[in-house]
This record gives C-alpha cells, structure tokens and sequence, in this order.
C-alpha cells in the first residue's frame, strides 16, 4: 500500500511538472501582459514628466509575481573622483524551480559623491533592470529620447514641450534637477564642475541630449544672474 500510495504522488508531480511552463514562457508571459508605465507630473523646474522608480517596480513586479517569478538585485560600486557609478545585476528565479534563473546585467547608473549618490545610482540601475528585462513601455522612445507613440490615444498626455533627451549611460534628468536646485552663481559652479564630464561624455556621444542640459543650464543662469541684481 505505501509503494502504491508514493507512486500515486510521483505521478500528480510527473503530471504537474509536465504541464508546468518554463522560465521563458513565464518571463514572456510577463512581458505580454505587463502594463505601460506612465510618467509622473512635471516637478518644478524640470522640463520633462519624470519616470518614477517606484512606479517602474510596482509595474514590473506585479507581473512578475503574477508568473511565480521573483527579481532580486547584485550592485558593483566603482568610486571615481567626480562620480559613483553603480552596475545593478538582476537575477530572476523561477518560484516554481529556483535553479532556473535568468540574468540581466550591465545595467549601470552615475551618482553624486555626496551621501544621496549611492541609493540614487542603485535606483536608476534597478529601474533600468526592470525596464530592460520586461522591455516596459513607457511612452518615451529609450534609444535616442524622442517621445513614442502612447500606449493609447487618451492614455498618455500630450505635450508640446520639447521631450526630454535619454542616455542610457549619463542620468539626464538628475543632471537637469541638480543645475535646476541650485539657488545661487557659486551653487551652480559647483554642479557644473561635479557633471562636466558627464556633459562631456553627452556632448561626444549624445548631441541632442548635450545641447539641452546646455540650454537648461544657460537660461539657469541667466534667471540666477538677475535675481542676485
């Protein structure tokens, strides 16, 4: 009876591992049905609708889990004289089997040296995890900046407003709220030293990118100039 009782076992196993879909259905699966990510409302003196870190998880991981899969995160921390730079590592386990896994790497992001530039380099290199590993829409065209068509004709505000130039390399939007904080002429010195090479690098690799922090940072000073007359 106990050999016949465990052989019963084996074979609802047998039966359910047979029916069970593998890693890559899942991950596809996820990639199907996950929602777009909608940026959020313009903060003040930014010239673009932000993409929120945590928005871009809870999008993420809602359809991850709804597949029994599950992402946890490896970070390298490089310390250069002017930068952090952070590399996120996302593993994806399969909840049903954890050997099986898939790995997104090389997914990299600059912070400040002050106290903040770590956690917020780990969370820009989480969220373009996220964004890479389910090629999530975010209603922005991630290669070269340029706004995408939206997910759907009323889901998406139109804009106007010159779109905000993407890097996968340089945070452009940290770069445009550190100039846009600064309150003073010594103020904003100080971040143009912390991001020139940054800028530089835009400048070389990322024309359209580069021209715009430029023209943001002109019409800055410009504004701290006659406040401070």
């Amino acid at each position: 009876m106990g050999n016949k009782n465990m052989s019963s076992e084996t074979n609802v196993y047998q039966i359910n591992k047979k029916n069970m879909k593998n890693i890559y259905e899942k991950l596809y699966n996820a990639c199907n049905h996950a929602s777009g990510v909608k940026k959020a409302s313009k903060v003040k003196g930014m010239p673009f609708n932000p993409l929120l870190h945590d928005d871009v998880q809870r999008v993420a991981m809602a359809a991850l889990l709804e597949n029994r899969l599950y992402a946890t995160c490896n970070y390298v921390t490089d310390v250069t004289p002017k930068c952090v730079i952070v590399t996120c590592t996302m593993k994806i386990t399969d909840i049903d089997d954890p050997k099986n896994f898939i790995i997104v790497d090389g997914c990299t992001a600059m912070g400040g040296l002050d106290k903040y530039g770590t956690g917020q380099a780990m969370s820009y290199s989480r969220k373009y995890a996220f964004l890479n590993a389910l090629n999530l829409k975010t209603g922005m065209d991630l290669e070269d900046g340029y706004n995408a068509k939206p997910f759907e004709e009323d889901s998406v505000e139109q804009s106007k407003e010159e779109p905000t130039y993407l890097d996968d390399e340089v945070n452009v939007e940290d770069i445009i709220k550190d100039i846009s904080d600064t309150t003073t002429a010594r103020q904003l010195s100080s971040v143009k030293d912390l991001v020139r090479d940054q800028v530089m690098y835009l400048k070389k690799n990322n024309p359209k990118a580069f021209e715009q922090v430029a023209k943001f940072t002109r019409e800055h000073e410009v504004k701290l100039n006659n406040n401070q007359q």
